[in-house]
């Protein structure tokens, strides 16, 4: 029993490993390029991320929330960053100034973010997290998700067509993840994601071929300020401004992750697991800004993932966090590793990621909407939705600093989200509708015999 029990961990440890790699290995290439960093930085900087995220993960699951919850680079960090770079030239900064204002905005929302943890901020604030806006964060957050993989699997981050051989051998690789997902035996439905990496990548290889991402930068890993010093370029207020608003922002990720993943694990988050869950986050960020890496949030994203396998046991995940700081320090083993098609792993991540819609609807268990409270979801769910599917072409004329915030379709449901569900009164609305159904229902009922009584007649 105990060989099979240390078997069954190695193999969730490997599939953890497998979700790591494939969140991680995608930033820093996109961020590297948006810099114009040469190779060498960017085989660097995908170490860094590589013992970063590991690290990250292992303090939240020791002394942060400890919860089994991925603590990955942001995707709504990722975007701004993106967004920021790319607007470099139209703003007349060059990409060492932009980089070197971002860094000052991620280290002081670093900084404020652990103050926050230390007096306690989380546990006060989760009151600001009710039901509807967790929906509308886990809603978009699974659909900004959704949208990255389904591009990854087709093979469109790096072309702008469909190929349709490799499209129907990603469709097979889909049906197999989601056969073993839901009709598989038991055993093999805990490893349906790693038996579809594992297949998919074999068979990829064996049709296509695959070529891996060189690691061998021969730089120096712990180079700091490679986007840019603080000490050597002027800052653009502005930039620091949007940064720090957005690593304060970015704290949704982390309240929706422990919230949503309530039902998981059988309690509600504690005040301590807050204030620890911060602190984690608010350091790691700091490192990030120092070293060239997307800052970090907890991945509400795990919750999908933890629904999908079903192991919810903390010796896997360390052991795929602490192969994921290993793959940092031996460049060789994630070379090797990088030969996994990325649209093979978007492709199952993208199977693994629709059970986030279940978390998503979990929150709305037992709240009846009318046609007017149905906004206080509809509103800004439909608004992030829909502005994630713009072009960034489309927002040239929007004022530079304000760019990146009304872009970016997370960012902008997230602010309103929040600000729809505090600054409306919702729940005197909702008391006006039920007085007036209740009336409508009481002349319904009196008019009843009089229409009878007419009808006899």
């Amino acid at each position: 029993m105990e060989q099979q029990g240390a078997v069954k961990h190695t193999l969730a440890g490997i599939q953890w490993l497998f979700f790591m790699f494939a969140n991680t290995i995608v930033i820093p290439l996109t961020i590297g390029h948006a810099f114009d960093l040469s190779s060498g930085d960017i085989a660097t900087s995908i170490q860094r991320a590589f013992i970063l995220t590991g690290t990250a993960s292992l303090l939240q699951v020791w002394i942060g929330h400890r919860w089994i919850l991925l603590e990955g680079q942001s995707g709504l960090w990722w975007g701004v960053i993106i967004s920021l770079c790319a607007s470099a030239p139209s703003m007349g900064l060059s990409l060492p100034e932009v980089g070197a204002s971002m860094i000052t905005g991620i280290v002081l929302s670093g900084i404020t973010i652990i103050v926050m943890g230390l007096f306690g901020v989380g546990d006060r604030i989760k009151k600001w997290f009710t039901p509807h806006v967790m929906f509308v964060i886990i809603f978009l957050i699974a659909s900004q998700l959704i949208f990255i993989f389904a591009k990854g699997m087709l093979g469109l981050n790096a072309e702008a067509t469909v190929h349709p051989m490799t499209s129907l051998f990603i469709l097979a690789v889909i049906v197999l993840v989601l056969l073993l997902t839901l009709a598989g035996p038991a055993k093999l439905r805990n490893f349906a994601i790693l038996i579809g990496i594992i297949v998919g990548w074999i068979f990829y290889t064996l049709i296509f071929g695959t070529e891996a991402q060189s690691f061998d930068g021969g730089g120096q890993l712990w180079t700091p300020f490679t986007w840019g010093s603080p000490w050597e370029v002027p800052l653009n207020g502005g930039i620091v401004a949007v940064t720090y608003l957005t690593g304060l922002l970015n704290l949704s990720n982390t309240m929706a992750a422990m919230k949503g993943s309530a039902q998981l694990f059988g309690s509600e988050p504690a005040p301590r697991q807050y204030r620890g869950g911060f602190i984690v986050t608010g350091f790691m960020n700091i490192l990030a800004g120092i070293f060239g890496v997307v800052p970090y949030g907890t991945y509400a994203s795990t919750i999908g993932f933890l629904q999908a396998t079903r192991i919810l046991n903390r010796i896997p995940f360390m052991i795929g966090a602490s192969g994921l700081i290993l793959f940092g320090f031996v460049p060789q083993l994630a070379e090797f590793f990088s030969t996994l098609p990325l649209t093979v792993g978007n492709a199952v991540l993208f199977v693994a990621y629709l059970s986030m819609m279940n978390s998503a609807l979990t929150q709305l268990r037992g709240i009846t909407f009318t046609s007017r409270t149905i906004y206080r979801v509809a509103l800004p769910a439909f608004i992030g939705l829909a502005w994630m599917t713009f072009p960034s072409t489309v927002w040239t004329e929007v004022p530079l600093l304000i760019q990146p915030l009304i872009s970016n379709g997370l960012l902008l449901g997230i602010i309103l989200t929040l600000l729809v569900n505090h600054l409306i009164p919702w729940g005197r609305m909702e008391e006006q509708d039920r007085k007036e159904s209740q009336k409508a229902e009481k002349t319904e009922i009196s008019e009843k015999p009089a229409i009878a009584e007419a009808k006899s007649g």
